[in-house]
This record gives structure tokens, C-alpha cells and sequence, in this order.
């Protein structure tokens, strides 16, 4: 992947004076200029929804949020860029409860939003892999995993739960800092059941991080939970076929996702 670093134009769209330099994370195409960190915007669309969005959330007690930086057109993209405040504080992946509480801080902020219009244009890995969760592509039986895929798709039933805006990646995306908030960033779009979110933050934690077992039962109180963790599963595990199918590299394995499919299917 060829990491470009931001323009002088993309820098002096921004505001930004200082030379960029590359943050950890993000792929690899983060850069900070002084306060200021940059990244490609990807779909223009929804980078631009997700920076308006932002710009009006109010931090809470329970979390607060990366906050954009407009460009001097007033535009939030410039040049297939996007600009952020640098927030304040480092991930920890292994902080799981707190970062779910403060997920479900933030999607309580967001309840009522309209359901954007860019996600019926958008088109990767990961949007392939939440539709085959829903329901809304067929499996074909030949897919990566499809091992694991089938048996979670037998034990799919109807959920009923109202969809809304929500965070499709939190656990590494949740920022802590002392006597601060947390703070919710990078947010990937999509209209879920609010308490989705929070299950492919379990499953990421159970499957990645070495969380335990008892996190599931910890947060089953929610509505149609099961059913939920089934679907977070299928959408991690479905995202690599939706790489394969794009020609990007499938670097994830079965066997890591085994113990968490065998937990789920038993409850």
C-alpha cells in the first residue's frame, strides 16, 4: 500500500503549519500536522456526514468525541482529505467495558438521526460483510470461512429491533485519558440495532484481545443480545470474502475465529 503523506496544498487547506508526520494506526495514512491530524476521507459522502455529524454531538460525563477541522472553503473535504482535532489519549483494547459503556453513551447521542443516504453507494470489505450478516446478500456456500459462516446462518432468527446510526468498529477506536471522558473516534457508519455495535465490540474483544467468556453474559441483557452476536460474528468473518472479492489480502484465519463462533451457537 503506498502510504502518500498530505500535500502542502491538503496542509494549507487546513490550517495546518507544521510538517506531517505519520501516527500509528489508521493503515498506515494518518499524519499529524502541530494539532491537527489528517487522513484520506475515503467515500467523500460519508466522511463529510460523519464530520457535520460530529461538529454538533455534545461531549457528555460518559464520552466525548473527535472533533473535525474545516477546510478554508468551509468544506469538510479538501482535495480527498479529511481534518481532525487532535484528540486527547490512547486506545486500550483490553478496556472493554468501558469502551462498550461508552459506545452505548454515544449511540444514545445519535438516536433519530436519518439513516444516510452514501450507504446504499458504498461498496468494501466491510459494507459486503454486514450485508451478508443481514441478510441482505445471499451466502453461495463458497466463501472464506464459509465453514463457520453456514452454521451461524442456521441459527439466524428474526430480530425486531429499531436500526439507527452506529459505530461499526469501537473497541479500538475509543480513546482514554486521566480525567477525561472517553472519546469515541474513526467512526465507520452504519444503521444498525444500536446494541449491534456493541456485540462486534465483544466479539472483536473475545476473538482478538483475550477477553473472557463472561463478557457476553455481562452485557446479555440487551434485547435480542444472541441474535446480535451471531450477526457481529458473520460481519467480521464475512468482511474476508468481501476482501478477497475486492483482490485485498485475507490475513485473518479460522481457528481465531472458532472459539467465539462454538461459544455463540451454544447459547
Amino acid at each position: 500500500m503506498v502510504r502518500e503523506s498530505p500535500s502542502l496544498e491538503v496542509l494549507a487547506a487546513f490550517g495546518a503549519r507544521e510538517k506531517a508526520v505519520s501516527l500509528p494506526g489508521g493503515q498506515g495514512r494518518t499524519w499529524r500536522s502541530g494539532g491537527i491530524v489528517l487522513k484520506p476521507s475515503g467515500l467523500v459522502a460519508e466522511a463529510a456526514w460523519v464530520a457535520e455529524v460530529s461538529s454538533q454531538v455534545r461531549d457528555t460525563a460518559r464520552f466525548r468525541v473527535a472533533r473535525p477541522v474545516r477546510a478554508a472553503d468551509g468544506a469538510w473535504v479538501a482535495y480527498g482529505w479529511q481534518a481532525w482535532w487532535l484528540t486527547p489519549g490512547s486506545p486500550d483494547a483490553r478496556r472493554w467495558d468501558e469502551v462498550l459503556a461508552a459506545g452505548e453513551a454515544f449511540h444514545e447521542a445519535l438516536a433519530g438521526l436519518a439513516r444516510p443516504s452514501f450507504l446504499d453507494a458504498r461498496d468494501d470489505p466491510w459494507t459486503y460483510g454486514d450485508r451478508i450478516a443481514w441478510e441482505e446478500l445471499p451466502l453461495q456456500g463458497g466463501e472464506v470461512m464459509a465453514e463457520l459462516l453456514e452454521p451461524l446462518a442456521l441459527a439466524r432468527r428474526a430480530v425486531d429491533l429499531p436500526a439507527q446510526a452506529v459505530h461499526g468498529d469501537l473497541l479500538g477506536n475509543v480513546m482514554f485519558a486521566d480525567d477525561l471522558a472517553p472519546a469515541v473516534i474513526d467512526w465507520p457508519v452504519y444503521y444498525r440495532p444500536a446494541a449491534w455495535a456493541l456485540a462486534v465490540a465483544v466479539v472483536d474483544a473475545l476473538t482478538w484481545h483475550g477477553a473472557p467468556a463472561a463478557l457476553v453474559a455481562r452485557w446479555a441483557d440487551r434485547p435480542a443480545w444472541d441474535q446480535l452476536l451471531i450477526r457481529a460474528l458473520m460481519y467480521r468473518i464475512a468482511t474476508n470474502e468481501g476482501c478477497r472479492r475486492a483482490g485485498m489480502p485475507v490475513r485473518e484465519r479460522a481457528d481465531s475465529y472458532r472459539p467465539v463462533v462454538d461459544l455463540v451457537i451454544r447459547r
